[in-house]
């Protein structure tokens, strides 16, 4: 593997759009070679994606599952930047798989930047009162994990794919991006669970 330069990452990091941890992999996965990175980078839909982050993504399709007997109902709001793509088998099925898979996962947040503060300082809290009397060092970098840990299990994009273990829902919006050559945002997302009224009876 050929060492990579600076003047390289930023080349690419120009010509893609893309961060500096992906341009040091497609880079070091190509041996340097330019024009070869930037087709890694496609094939993962990585540069695509980029490259329409700063477009505006005001059209889309709702996608809605009904569980079972009717006890479970989800909403899935998926935009993209233009009618033509909305309307497109990709977006539909995309829709209704993130349907399904927000109906077995219930996330309660879209991206990480939607978790309110006050939530996030309160789980710090509990994590480094579990960790009381072992050094700061420690207990900072532990806190970092647990909380990568707790996006992961509350936050829709950074949660493993129902369909694809190997991915996050945040890696199959990038290919989505490179099927349809548009933006691709999740919008609003709804669960609505019938709830157990509470037995008279006290069991």
């Amino acid at each position: 593997m050929s060492d990579i330069s600076l003047d390289q990452i930023k080349e690419l990091r120009s010509r893609t759009g893309v961060g500096i941890k992906h341009v040091k992999e497609a880079l070091e996965e190509s041996d340097g070679d330019m024009d070869k990175a930037i087709l890694y980078l496609r094939k993962k839909g990585i540069a695509k994606a980029a490259k329409r982050a700063g477009k505006t993504a005001n059209q889309g399709h709702i996608a809605s599952y009904i569980h079972g007997n009717g006890s479970m109902g989800v909403l899935v709001e998926v935009n993209t930047e233009t009618d033509f793509a909305a309307k497109s088998d990709h977006i539909k099925e995309f829709a209704h798989d993130l349907a399904l898979h927000v109906a077995a996962n219930d996330p309660q947040y879209v991206r990480i930047e939607d978790v309110p503060e006050e939530v996030v300082e309160k789980e710090k809290e509990v994590f480094k009162k579990e960790l009381k009397g072992k050094p700061e060092d420690v207990i900072e970098k532990i806190v970092e994990g647990k909380l990568k840990k707790f996006y992961e299990e509350v936050v829709l994009e950074e949660q493993t794919y129902l369909k694809d273990e190997d991915k996050k829902v945040k890696d199959m919006i990038n290919e989505v991006v490179a099927a349809v050559g548009e933006k691709i945002m999740i919008g609003r997302i709804a669960r609505i669970k019938i709830a157990a009224p509470a037995s008279k009876c006290g069991f």
